[in-house]
């Protein structure tokens, strides 16, 4: 139904997961406890959750390989993620997390059919939606925490590295 395929999603969301690895870098193992306000994520603990949330998608759609989602489901999933984010505690674990779990993540998106894009997924509450847009969604979720992110660079006084490549051109 569409010509934006299994190995577009894969590019794309390597290319996203590149950006925040970047970021995850450039930013001092001694600012990853910095955080915007209280009752908001650290550095290190966004980025060791953004570095697990694939979890939820990886059970759903390729472990599991559900049509019909529950509330349940998602609420252990979600615990899962973070009792693996709260076990990432280094600024080294979470780099090498981010990477992993990228690139498994991107393998897993190249493999899927056309016809497996367009499952249809029913999910809690009422609605359902395409595993084609459930996995879009978690390049959205990725790109919203790194705005983020780039936003936390400024206030510790880095650049982010798009800004300077934009600067640089």
């Amino acid at each position: 139904m569409h010509n934006y395929g299994a190995s577009h999603l894969a590019a794309s969301w390597r290319t996203v997961r590149k950006n925040t690895v970047q970021i995850a870098e450039e930013i001092p193992a001694d600012k990853y406890g910095t955080q915007v306000a209280n009752e908001t994520m650290t550095v290190g603990q966004m980025l060791a959750h953004m570095a697990c949330a694939t979890h939820w998608v990886v059970q759903a759609h390729f472990v599991e390989k559900l049509s019909d989602i529950t509330g349940e489901k998602f609420g252990a999933w979600f615990g899962e993620i973070g009792a693996a984010a709260g076990a990432l505690t280094s600024k080294d674990a979470i780099v090498a997390a981010l990477n992993q779990n990228g690139e498994s993540f991107a393998t897993k998106l190249e493999a899927m059919t056309p016809a497996q894009l367009d499952e249809m997924v029913t999910l809690p509450g009422p609605g359902s939606k395409s595993r084609f847009e459930m996995l879009l969604g978690v390049k959205e979720h990725e790109m919203h925490h790194r705005a983020q992110l780039m936003q936390l660079e400024r206030m510790i006084g880095i650049t982010p590295h798009l800004t300077r490549a934009r600067q640089a051109r």
